[in-house]
């Protein structure tokens, strides 16, 4: 008597990634950036609303009267556009890493059918290109499935098995293109912030300068002398603070900008070695 084979082991489901719901922009009903861009508007209103948060925190008991609360209500108009811009570029960067976040989900779809000695030709295409539409609500919306559509859906449509790895590296390029234009805004908020503080250095000597002159002009002894120094020390503070926190936030800025560069980049390249390895290594030219 034959023992009956044992069954085959089914294939996973595949993981339901749903753009239009999971995006974090989406999710609060604005109108996402494509793969890891963020939009201007809901990063802008975020950013006012902690702007006012940490200036209302400054109006606490514990921080009024400070050295920290003077820095940045007594220091000229710069240091309130200055705080706006700083807490813009942390929300924007905030809001990059959820979504490159969700876009690291989509190496975990299981794309190619869990069959051995499975082969990707113009025969078998079309079930790996099911799969990624039943995996993803628009692969257009994912860096990997879009790359993947892209180039298995040239090989179903005109048969040539060479052109994929061609167009993966071509979209490849695109993609680092894309990434990298998602960081103009935040580019321009880098120059713009120690911008922002030389203002408020010239601002601080133009008073300082003033004060002084009238201190020359109108004192006549030591004590209205000292008296009238006073101005001139708040101008020279206003001078220096004003650059010591434009310099402080566009480091901190940068190097937040610099972190998540890198993990963006080491994303791209995940991407491209989970499509060659996965999609390039099983091509095959179909046999007649």
């Amino acid at each position: 008597m034959t023992e009956s084979p044992l069954p085959l082991k089914p294939s996973p489901a595949p993981i339901m990634l749903d753009w239009g719901r999971c995006d974090f922009e989406q999710r609060l009903c604005f109108l996402g950036g494509r793969y890891t861009s963020v939009i201007g508007l809901l990063s802008g209103l975020l950013a006012v609303m902690l702007t006012a948060a940490f200036y209302g925190l400054l109006a606490t008991p514990w921080l009024r009267g400070s050295t920290f609360e003077a820095i940045f209500t007594k220091r000229g108009p710069t240091q309130y556009a200055t705080a706006l811009l700083f807490f813009w570029c942390i929300v924007i960067l905030v809001i990059k890493w959820l979504k490159l976040g969700f876009q690291r989900r989509s190496l975990d779809v299981p794309l190619i059918p869990n069959e051995a000695g499975f082969v990707i030709s113009t025969a078998t295409v079309g079930r790996v290109l099911e799969r990624i539409n039943d995996s993803v609500d628009d692969p257009r919306n994912f860096i990997l499935f879009n790359r993947l559509v892209i180039a298995l859906a040239n090989l179903r449509n005109l048969g040539h098995v060479g052109d994929v790895d061609d167009i993966l590296q071509s979209q490849a390029s695109q993609d680092e293109a894309s990434v990298e234009t998602s960081y103009a805004l935040l580019q321009g908020f880098v120059w713009a912030i120690p911008v922002l503080g030389f203002i408020g250095t010239v601002l601080g000597l133009s008073e300082a300068i003033g004060q002084f002159s009238g201190v020359l002009g109108a004192a006549k002894d030591v004590s209205q002398i000292s008296s009238a120094l006073k101005g001139v020390t708040a101008g020279l503070a206003t001078a220096f603070d004003t650059t010591l926190v434009a310099l402080v936030a566009a480091l901190v800025v940068q190097l937040l900008m610099t972190i998540m560069r890198k993990h963006e980049q080491d994303f791209l390249d995940a991407a491209m070695e989970h499509a060659l390895r996965n999609v390039v290594g099983r091509l095959r030219i179909a046999e007649e």
